[in-house]
């Protein structure tokens, strides 16, 4: 009995309890880093968006709101005029725009600028002049020729077309339509002493491949062949300071890639 007692006897079981404690805090700075990032991030797509969203105006009128208008000196430190004795507060120590300039400079800035406007709207009556004394003529010429704005001025552009074309197709040489247009142009640009820029432009349509010459060289040469015709009816050439092309880069017509209005010659009258 004795020995059914003993081995009914269950051993003793310690339970030892671990306490994990909770790690340390370790600060919020990742947190401040976090903040800096997203609103950069907000702060860069805004500006993505404010560039893809507005014009080119209302993009200048929105740097013009931030521009400083406090005046700046021209004198910088060390031994410059305000330190040899002279004058600081003199016009020439403002800035052209501050707030502190005089407003010599600002009516003169605005004298010109309606001077500029004048000028563009003389050369823009005798475009239209010209336009409508070719139309007189009874040989639709005026349907060649259209007058636009540019950031630079006034733009003649000279059109092609299918019944009367400008040039032969994929060639340089001046037909005798373009030839009398640019004659009575050039009659017309002597009338205002502004410079030009020539720019040649043809359609989609290109030369076979592994040809040397394309549309760059072709719109190249025609702007350049329009440049010789002026200067063949008398016009000044000190007067025309660049000739260049840009191939089918800049269509006229934009979702017609071919259409003949493409191939035209632009002359700019730069006015700004």
């Amino acid at each position: 009995m004795e020995i059914q007692n003993a081995a009914i006897v269950q051993p003793t079981i310690i339970k030892r309890r671990r306490v994990v404690k909770a790690a340390e805090h370790h600060g919020g700075a990742w947190k401040v880093a976090y903040a800096d990032f997203v609103t950069a991030m907000m702060a860069f797509f805004l500006l993505m968006w404010l560039l893809n969203a507005t014009t080119e105006e209302q993009r200048k009128g929105i740097a013009d709101y931030f521009s400083p208008t406090i005046p700046i000196s021209r004198i910088s430190g060390g031994g410059s005029d305000g330190l040899n004795g002279s004058s600081i507060m003199t016009e020439e120590t403002y800035a052209r725009m501050g707030t502190g300039a005089s407003r010599k400079e600002t009516i003169a800035n605005h004298s010109d600028g309606k001077q500029s406007e004048a000028n563009e709207r003389k050369i823009a009556a005798e475009l239209e002049t010209l336009k409508q004394s070719m139309s007189a003529e009874g040989h639709q010429l005026s349907e060649h020729m259209m007058i636009k704005m540019s950031p630079e001025g006034l733009v003649l552009e000279i059109t092609d077309s299918e019944d009367a074309p400008l040039f032969p197709i994929g060639q340089s040489d001046p037909s005798p339509l373009l030839t009398g247009m640019l004659g009575q142009v050039a009659k017309s640009f002597g009338t205002f002493q502004n410079d030009i820029k020539i720019v040649g432009h043809t359609d989609s349509l290109s030369y076979r491949d592994g040809a040397v010459y394309d549309n760059w060289n072709l719109s190249s040469d025609r702007a350049n062949a329009a440049r010789k015709l002026l200067l063949a009816a008398n016009m000044d050439p000190n007067r025309i300071l660049e000739v260049s092309g840009k191939a089918d880069t800049d269509p006229l017509i934009q979702g017609n890639p071919s259409a003949p209005q493409n191939r035209r010659i632009s002359i700019t009258i730069l006015t700004r």
